[in-house]
């Protein structure tokens, strides 16, 4: 899926490393120049505090996956599973010995500033809301909420303490977002007119899924919405543009005889869905989760005035990004934003250093962060909305709003 190899290169993409992007001589030469506008001002990640931000993380499987304990201002304080092996690992990983047997217990500690909740998905909400209670930052894991009313009790929370959160959501952090952030900010590939974000992860969510079930009884996972699951396609729009979700028509598919689709606890029958969004632009945007089809991974697909970026796909389609008289088919060197102690790839695109990384300069330079709560609600709430829609036939319906400044 076009992962980035693993690397420790330091530093902005060289001369040499742009004149290859281009066709011929003359063009690439050009073209490097525009391509290096892209990185100019841009240091490498230096470290210039010696605050350190103590931060619990709950959550032994995917809480795995991150690099608190490799960041110079980040230490891990405390950790937390219910499940005991799950615990060890946690301590393990992170050189930690203080460990808790609950996220309950955690958030009581002094000595905790934040917190990683990599709970199942439909805790999300209720433990970000009793953390910030306790005075705790938050991280979390996408979604950032399941229901409408969860969103409003997270915004609630939120402006009442004044705390930051953030969402891990692995998209935003891919190197092609990235990329085609950095091209719209220097006015490259001009306005982005459509775009198609797609998650495919085939099986789960069935009966015979491992995922499905735990010390035999059934996880979060059996039967689980594809569209309440949305934000590793919207986060490739959103996360870019920054533009809002209207209104929605999404159509679900499922199989009538698959179990898990007959007794789970969402009352859900949809195995995919594929929405066609409306943003506050006007533009459309495809949006497509399943469950049940044959293909895996996460991409998308940017059309703009003036070019488009392609990721690379698991039918065999390489990254590439068009301009007017270029094209690009290697991928720029991101590593320098991130310490060199974290400059490798260790899942989902090479995000997972880059999130870590912006929640802990966040909470040190006191500043909200990118994917702040605004960002994260505006990713998964269209997925809500999108999923009535499908049990309604594929009825376009409104997208409720929860940026700042009211619903």
């Amino acid at each position: 899926m076009g992962h980035p190899k693993q690397s420790k290169k330091q530093g902005i993409p060289s001369r040499r490393t742009f004149l290859q992007w281009g066709a011929t001589t003359i063009m690439a030469t050009a073209f490097a120049e525009k391509m290096e506008s892209v990185f100019s001002g841009e240091e490498s990640w230096q470290k210039k505090s010696d605050k350190r931000v103590r931060i619990g993380v709950v959550g032994g499987g995917f809480g795995l996956a991150f690099h608190w304990h490799e960041h110079p201002n980040c230490i891990v304080e405390a950790v937390s599973d219910l499940i005991p092996e799950r615990r060890e690992r946690l301590k393990g990983k992170y050189k930690c010995d203080k460990a808790y047997d609950s996220l309950e217990e955690l958030v009581k500690d002094p000595d905790v500033d934040a917190v990683a909740v990599f709970t199942p998905a439909p805790d999300h909400a209720r433990h970000v809301v009793q953390c910030m209670e306790h005075g705790k930052h938050v991280i979390s894991a996408c979604p950032a909420c399941i229901t409408l009313e969860e969103a409003e009790k997270l915004k609630e929370t939120k402006e009442r303490t004044g705390l930051y959160y953030m969402n891990a959501e692995t998209s935003y952090f891919r190197w092609e977002t990235i990329l085609v952030r950095k091209l719209l900010q220097k006015g490259l590939l001009g306005e982005i007119l459509y775009c198609e974000g797609e998650y495919y992860h085939p099986g789960i969510g069935r009966t015979s899924h491992e995922l499905s079930w735990r010390d035999g009884k059934k996880t979060w996972r059996y039967g689980y919405p594809p569209m309440l699951y949305p934000t590793h396609s919207t986060a490739f729009l959103v996360g870019t543009t920054r533009e809002r979700l209207v209104s929605v028509s999404c159509v679900g598919t499922g199989d009538p005889e698959e179990p898990a689709l007959k007794d789970n606890p969402y009352n859900n029958k949809f195995l995919n869905g594929m929405a066609l969004f409306t943003t506050d632009k006007g533009h459309p945007f495809r949006c497509n989760v399943a469950w049940d089809v044959f293909a895996d991974g996460e991409r998308a697909q940017w059309f703009a005035g003036n070019g488009a970026v392609y990721s690379a796909n698991s039918a065999g389609q390489p990254f590439n990004v068009r301009l007017k008289n270029d094209t690009i088919t290697t991928m720029p060197d991101f590593w320098h934003l991130v310490p060199d102690t974290m400059r490798y790839d260790s899942g989902h695109g090479g995000s997972h250093p880059f999130l870590t990384n912006e929640f802990v300069m966040a909470l040190i330079e006191d500043r909200e962060p990118a994917i702040d709560l605004y960002e994260s609600l505006a990713f998964c709430v269209p997925g809500i909305v999108a999923h009535e829609s499908a049990q309604r036939e594929g009825e376009r319906l409104k997208i409720p709003q929860f940026d700042k400044h009211g619903v």
